[in-house]
């Protein structure tokens, strides 16, 4: 976490002129949050110098992070205060399970990945704490905590998808980074933003520390999640649950 952003919502506000939730938990998450934002994964992925072995061993972890997440928003939308809520987040599991999951499997078609590795792949240590993070974030918590983990999470892709340079011949380069940078996908992310700055800002001190801390954790996942696509063998970096630290 970052010391120079203070400890609480309350303090932050009284600095701020317009203090947004989202905004703090972000900035508590450095140096994580722009090592995953300017990560070599991702800033080879945009401009297409990252190699199709990394390529591979990433889009098969996060298919299967897929599952997990679709589970969580599922979770979410039967927790939404409203049917408007309800209703943008049926829309979101409708790209996800069609869009999405069409680009997973024409990707995978190309890069040769075998059917046991799309339906059963052999998980790292990274991909399990996130899926764990995720599940308890959505089971023990509720409507807020899944949402602190949904939001870095998007709005991460949102914002290394949407840098310059982003021109990759290979298809499921270039299609990955369109399904991450276009009006569509920064409105839910915008949305989610706006449910988890009221939430957020409505919550006790404790929750909002609790709230801010998962988001920090996924932050970090992410960046060790881009580790692990990097790398040649399974890492052992994170070996713990995905609830380590809130």
């Amino acid at each position: 976490m970052s010391d120079t952003v203070p400890g609480d919502f309350a303090a932050y506000a009284d600095e701020q002129d317009t203090a947004r939730f989202t905004d703090w938990c972000r900035q508590r998450a450095e140096p994580d949050w722009t090592a995953a934002v300017e990560h070599p994964f991702t800033v080879g992925f945009r401009d297409g110098t990252i190699e199709d072995a990394a390529v591979r061993r990433y889009l098969v972890q996060d298919y299967a992070f897929l599952d997990s997440l679709v589970g969580a928003i599922g979770h979410a939308l039967g927790d939404a205060p409203s049917m408007a809520a309800k209703r943008r987040l049926a829309d979101f599991l409708g790209t996800l399970t069609d869009e999405e999951n069409d680009y997973f499997e024409r990707s995978f078609d190309a890069l040769d990945v075998s059917e046991g590795e799309r339906t059963d792949p052999d998980l790292t240590p990274t991909t399990r704490a996130f899926q764990d993070l995720l599940g308890r974030a959505a089971r023990e918590g509720g409507y807020a905590e899944t949402l602190a983990v949904l939001v870095p999470a998007e709005w991460i892709y949102r914002e290394w998808a949407g840098r310059e340079n982003a021109a990759p011949d290979r298809f499921y380069l270039a299609e990955w980074i369109t399904l991450h940078d276009n009006p569509a996908f920064d409105e839910t992310v915008a949305w989610l933003r706006r449910e988890l700055d009221r939430a957020g800002a409505a919550a006790p001190p404790a929750r909002q520390g609790r709230l801010a801390r998962l988001f920090e954790r996924t932050v970090e996942l992410e960046v060790a999640f881009f580790d692990a696509a990097m790398a040649d063998e399974r890492p052992a970096a994170v070996t713990d649950g995905g609830d380590r630290q809130w």
